[in-house]
């Protein structure tokens, strides 16, 4: 490590980090900086280094924290009118973590307003840019996150992955994007989205470092029960059998995206893997069971932010309906408000059994279709989105259009298995272009060490 060796400084770091950020303003990447005691925290470990005290693995390394994270430090606000102004009283597990490895957070990134979106359009603070093409949105929810490490102003960010929001702003602006196996790394003090698919993850620019983090991040949690024992650090798997999914491969999605699969493919091929086509006709439901299950889960969670306890509260309410009333429909955006009356639909009377009972049915065979494709490969190869990244302002107004961006992310979230989003490739314009690796559960370092001989492939 550099900064143990004396090599450079963590102030030195850390100002560099926050300079860039600066810099990058026209992004839109920070929804606030946390310079003061970013700097301070800097200043600590410079000075225990000096002493010769034994500092963390990531002692003095800056990295953004995506604004749905709880934290002591400044504000959350998931960015959100309704949660302007929220001191949160605890730390996020995960948050905890990375810091008591040293770490220092520079500041919090942009987002679609609750994790609600694919594109950082849907927030209160604006739009995120991306990173290679200024006119592109970066991919949501978690966008700030994603350009934040692809702008090269900090080595890793945090992010959360409900529906492809880690995976696709990873392929948008080509960093690695590891959405975990459900239930690694506990989401206690993250701002909750739908609890049955949200994980906690990172985007990082090497796989070596998603390594690091993952092995600091994940294990049991006694205030979430969801969290997993700590299986983690156990030997990865070999892999040998890739999958590759045919129902994916048609006009739908864009020829560059088939293109760079399929030149993977053959790289692979030629490196002695046997490739092995999967017929999965299910996963052509996942999208309609995501869009049920998920508001479902979304409307119960934001039932807690009601202008009374905390956040936002309207000014022109006169009574207590009012205030219930007006401060949500001031203080949630568009995307929000939409997932919130889908839910309470599928969840009233008379329509239980028909919608939200039959999506999990349907989600029961989604997963057990990854089950059996596990039985005959190792790993899938597939897309992260059917396309690259699109332009801003090109389908915010066209909400059907913006939920198609995730047809091949949602399945994986529905099934609570990891993935893992790898750089492949740009386009003839300079856009990212993404693949994403999916596993059986636990198989999150197999993904990662496979990755290193996928990158090699294309050397």
């Amino acid at each position: 490590m550099k900064i143990a060796s004396k090599t450079v400084s963590a102030v030195s770091l850390v100002k560099e980090a926050l300079e860039k950020a600066k810099k990058y303003a026209e992004y839109n990447v920070f929804v606030s900086l946390n310079e003061e005691e970013a700097l301070k925290k800097a200043e600590e470990i410079d000075a225990r280094i000096a002493k010769g005290e034994n500092v963390g693995r990531l002692a003095g390394v800056p990295y953004a924290l995506k604004d749905n994270f709880l934290s002591e430090e400044g504000n959350t606000t998931a960015s959100s009118k309704i949660l302007e102004p929220f001191h949160a009283p605890i730390t996020s597990t995960a948050v905890s973590k990375i810091e008591a490895e040293g770490a220092i957070m520079i500041g919090r990134t942009n987002l679609d307003s609750f994790a609600h979106g694919s594109s950082t359009e849907n927030s209160y603070f604006g739009p995120t840019l991306n990173s290679h093409d200024k006119t592109r949105v970066a991919g949501g929810s978690s966008g700030g996150s994603a350009v934040a490490v692809a702008l090269d102003i900090v080595e890793f960010a945090t992010g959360t992955d409900t529906g492809g929001s880690i995976r696709q702003p990873a392929s948008f602006n080509g960093v690695y994007g590891l959405k975990p196996t459900y239930g690694t790394i506990s989401r206690y003090g993250v701002v909750a989205m739908a609890s049955s698919t949200d994980v906690v993850g990172f985007f990082t620019k090497t796989p070596d470092d998603m390594n690091l983090l993952m092995s600091i991040a994940a294990g049991q949690d006694s205030k979430d029960m969801t969290t997993l024992p700590d299986f983690y650090d156990e030997e990865p798997k070999t892999i040998k059998r890739i999958g590759v999914i045919k129902d994916f491969d048609n006009d739908a999605v864009d020829q560059d995206i088939r293109d760079a699969l399929a030149h993977k493919v053959e790289l692979l091929k030629s490196k002695g893997y046997e490739i092995v086509e999967l017929e999965m006709p299910t996963l052509k439901y996942a999208l309609a069971v995501y869009y049920i299950v998920v508001p479902a889960e979304v409307s119960s969670n934001l039932s807690r932010h009601d202008g009374i306890r905390y956040g936002y509260r309207s000014e022109d309410a006169k009574s207590l309906g009012e205030v219930y009333g007006k401060s949500r429909n001031e203080g949630f955006m568009p995307e929000n408000k939409r997932r919130i009356m889908i839910g309470n639909f599928v969840l009233s009377s008379g329509f239980y059994d028909a919608y939200y009972l039959k999506a999990q049915k349907a989600r029961t065979k989604i997963i057990e279709e990854y089950n059996k494709a596990f039985e005959k490969c190792d790993c899938i190869l597939t897309p992260v989105s059917p396309n690259p990244a699109f332009h801003l302002g090109e389908k915010v107004n066209d909400p059907v259009a913006m939920y198609l961006e995730d047809v091949m992310s949602v399945p994986i979230n529905l099934a609570g298995v990891p993935s893992l989003a790898v750089p492949a490739g740009e386009t003839a314009d300079g856009l990212s272009l993404g693949l994403q690796i999916v596993g059986p559960r636990r198989s999150d370092k197999t993904l990662i060490e496979f990755s290193k001989e996928l990158e090699e492939a294309n050397e």
